[in-house]
């Protein structure tokens, strides 16, 4: 159910339909936009959303799809239907348009997969067109909608003579207005022109008895007069001859291709009809893609769960002024959990109508097929009736004046409202007597509570926000305001009531100062009270957000760094690969010389026959030639110092220490075969041949893995210690005894860890706490400074300890 009447004026989803219809390329598209309705049906909604989302993921893929041509031709199938009647050059024309966009978006579909685009696949199958009838029409039209020159063998004939016949009138024309200029009958400026479709030329009125002729037609004044000269009478005449026959050829050619068109004309309507629907399709489609709406996800039941929404008509004049990025868009959310009733408060024209607005504007849309203008993510739920009280509904008709039209909603509500009901309500419970109108309301939004509706409320109203913050079913919402500027954000907050500033507005303006305070005063303390709390909550997220925002810049910051630090680190690594395979290749190179260089003193010697001072010479040159080879001392010191473990021989057995050969690798063997060993290095599994292995100390094997062990357990137990430990310690409640034992752990953990500043909570009290826990403190070495802590947070009843 729909309420009231003039729900959709109120929404202003009047205009959404307008603007669809601008949208649409033909009439039956622009019909589709009129008929579009609200409803209830899961099956219909997801079926109507699916359509649009598909179409819009047609455009977004490049694929070709027609986006113009969905002209209207029901008229000209209805004038095909007569017998005997014919349609026109610019009917056929139009005919042709319609269904050469048809033939397209057919033949897209035909060959589509049909998993992506199910929906529009679906509409599409029952859809028949025989492609042959636009050969047909193009055999005689051009690409201009004209007939053809050559649609018929007379026709080829006929403009072939009527050119022949036109251009001699054209050359005799001239000659017989040359002459007559020269006989001084026609104007020297005068050029032929037509009259009832024959040449004529025209004359001074003083001279028309000198030519012979028929007189066609005169000038306003009455000086010039039209006459067809006696010599053009006959050519003139084999024109219009040729012009009548051809005109007759013409609507012989369009009566036989209407004709062929006729036993057609049931399915071509159903055509028409479906490239109407394409249309609308489209134009939803179209909106869409301008306002970024999405496919939300759909679910069959009450729920609103929508993030980065905007108001659909408001997101659209800004798009106009070219000024979309100022639009706030918000969030808002309504369940059980939450609430299923938001009370929206705040200053006046801080955006609380608009928001209320979203909500059910937004809701109507979507249940009319619409995309919606929010991210992904977000939810919709369905809901069976939408009801509105917005506006002043006065009459003097009925005789109800603004409140009287209020309680007539409310009562309606009430009356026809369901747990699948949505209702929106704007400035709930004005109109009266405040204190009366705010004790009605209240008993109006118990009994929508009781009766499990949903919606979204907007009043300045006290105890509605006192109401909604302890029962359960409702929930406080806020219009964020900077209250140092005084200006309106146009942010909705879920979560707490907000202020409505009234005396900071009015200080701001210019009221009085007197008269402001006196205002204050007859508010009440209590009324103020709760003002300032508000501004104060206020002030705080306003300094949260801020600090919010500082530490959002941080972790992008620290991103950025880390993504660096990686990129660094790959590069560094690449580096050194580089470098290791350089020095392997400067390895080889150094290699192959001394190889070269021992083959070279092998022959010397043996063609020295082992001469001792030659054979002693060469000796030296090989020295020589090592010890130029040589590490640098400089990379002496950088060497490491190796690990030396005691070998013991024997056969390698399950269950023995084992280091693989010229390493300092040491593992445990865990199972064999006749050629490998599997041995366990760490948490490492890897199997390694026998004859690669060698049999050490389990002494010292052991010792060596509880050195590792104690020290990866050591350093997790530090890291584990210092995500678990927090810089307050709370005492309060605790005896003396107790009091010592928590105080030494918790300080010899912050030293420990290197913290520079804790908090010990122990409580004003009689004192007495406080000052075990500060004599207690005089024993720890490392201790700064131990104070109060600020008046603000707790003053003498916290201990704030600085450390060196």
């Amino acid at each position: 159910m729909l309420y009231p009447v003039n729900l959709e004026e109120k929404l202003g989803f009047d205009k959404l339909r307008e603007i669809l219809k601008d949208k649409c390329n033909g009439a039956v598209g622009r019909s589709y936009v009129d008929k579009m309705r609200f409803t209830s049906d899961p099956r219909f909604i997801r079926q109507r959303i699916a359509q649009v989302d598909e179409c819009v993921r047609i455009y977004a893929s490049g694929e070709s799809f027609p986006h113009s041509g969905f002209i209207d031709v029901e008229n000209y199938l209805d004038k095909a239907e007569i017998i005997n009647a014919f349609l026109l050059e610019d009917e056929l024309f139009d005919l042709k348009t319609a269904f050469t966009t048809l033939k397209d978006c057919l033949t897209f579909f035909n060959t589509a997969d049909p998993t992506l685009y199910p929906e529009l696949v679906r509409v599409s199958e029952v859809v028949e067109f025989n492609p042959m009838i636009l050969s047909d029409i193009d055999m005689i039209l051009d690409d201009k909608g004209k007939i053809r020159d050559n649609a018929s063998p007379e026709l080829v004939q006929i403009r072939k003579a009527l050119l022949k016949e036109l251009s001699s009138l054209r050359s005799r024309t001239a000659s017989v207005l040359q002459q007559m200029k020269k006989s001084g009958y026609a104007k020297d400026d005068a050029i032929p022109t037509l009259r009832e479709g024959r040449i004529v030329v025209p004359v001074p009125a003083e001279h028309k008895r000198h030519v012979t002729g028929f007189v066609h037609d005169a000038s306003s004044t009455g000086q010039t007069v039209f006459i067809e000269p006696q010599e053009l009478l006959q050519l003139n005449n084999s024109i219009k001859d040729l012009e009548l026959r051809e005109r007759q050829e013409v609507i012989r050619i369009l009566t036989e291709i209407t004709n062929k068109i006729r036993p057609q004309i049931p399915g071509l309507k159903k055509g028409n009809n479906y490239l109407g629907i394409i249309d609308f399709i489209n134009a939803k489609a179209n909106f869409a893609m301008i306002q970024e709406s999405i496919k939300p996800v759909i679910v069959d039941e009450p729920l609103i769960a929508w993030y980065h929404v905007a108001h659909p008509l408001l997101l659209w004049s800004f798009m106009e002024q070219s000024k979309q990025d100022q639009v706030v868009r918000q969030k808002i959310e309504l369940d059980e959990e939450r609430g299923r009733i938001l009370i929206i408060s705040g200053p006046n024209a801080g955006g609380k109508s608009i928001a209320m607005q979203t909500v059910a504007l937004v809701q109507y849309m979507f249940q009319c097929g619409m995309l919606v203008p929010m991210v992904e993510g977000s939810k919709m739920g369905i809901f069976e009736d939408i009801m509105m009280d917005y506006g002043d509904d006065q009459s003097l008709e009925n005789d109800l004046s603004t409140y009287s039209s209020h309680l007539t909603n409310m009562r309606a509500m009430l009356t026809k409202g369901s747990e699948k009901s949505l209702i929106t309500i704007d400035e709930f419970g004005s109109g009266t007597e405040p204190e009366l109108g705010g004790v009605i309301a209240e008993s109006i939004l118990e009994q929508m509570n009781r009766q499990q509706m949903w919606g979204c409320i907007t009043t300045h109203y006290a105890n509605l926000k006192f109401y909604a913050e302890k029962e359960v079913g409702l929930q406080n919402g806020a219009m964020r305001y900077d209250v140092e500027k005084l200006q309106p954000l146009y942010k909705l907050e879920q979560g707490q009531p907000g202020s409505s500033f009234a005396l900071e507005i009015a200080q701001k303006i210019g009221l009085p100062k007197k008269v402001v305070n006196i205002a204050r005063h007859k508010a009440g303390r209590k009324k103020i009270n709760m003002e300032e709390l508000l501004r104060n909550l206020e002030e705080e997220k306003k300094e949260f957000s801020q600090k919010n925002s500082e530490v959002r810049r941080l972790e992008q910051k620290l991103k950025s760094a880390k993504e660096k630090f990686e990129i660094r680190s790959i590069e560094l690594q690449n580096k050194k690969q580089s470098i290791i395979n350089k020095a392997r290749e400067d390895a080889q190179k150094v290699l192959d010389t001394a190889n070269k260089k021992i083959e070279h003193t092998i022959k010397e010697i043996r063609e020295s026959n082992a001469e001792k001072e030659k054979t002693k010479k060469l000796r030296q040159n090989m020295e020589n030639f090592r010890v130029s080879n040589q590490p640098t001392k400089g990379n002496d010191k950088a060497k490491k110092e190796e690990v030396s473990y005691e070998v013991i021989g024997g056969t390698i057995t399950i269950g023995d220490a084992v280091r693989v050969k010229g390493q300092p690798t040491i593992g445990e063997v865990i199972s064999l075969s006749p050629k490998e060993a599997e041995i366990i290095i760490g948490d490492l599994r890897t199997k390694v041949k026998l004859n690669r292995l060698e049999r050490i100390s389990k002494k010292e094997f052991r010792k060596e893995v509880r050195e590792k062990s104690i020290g990866v357990s050591a350093a997790s137990s530090i890291t584990q210690k210092r995500v678990d430990f927090k810089s307050q310690l709370d005492l309060r409640g605790k005896r003396a005894e107790e009091v010592m034992y928590d105080l030494d752990d918790f300080m010899d953990s912050a030293i420990m860890l290197g913290e520079t500043s804790v908090r010990i909570v122990h409580g004003k009290g009689t004192g007495a706490l406080r000052e075990v826990v500060r004599n207690h403190l005089r024993t720890f070495k490392g201790i700064k400074n131990v104070a109060d802590d600020h008046p603000d947070r707790g003053g003498a009843g916290v201990t704030v300890v600085t450390l060196r």
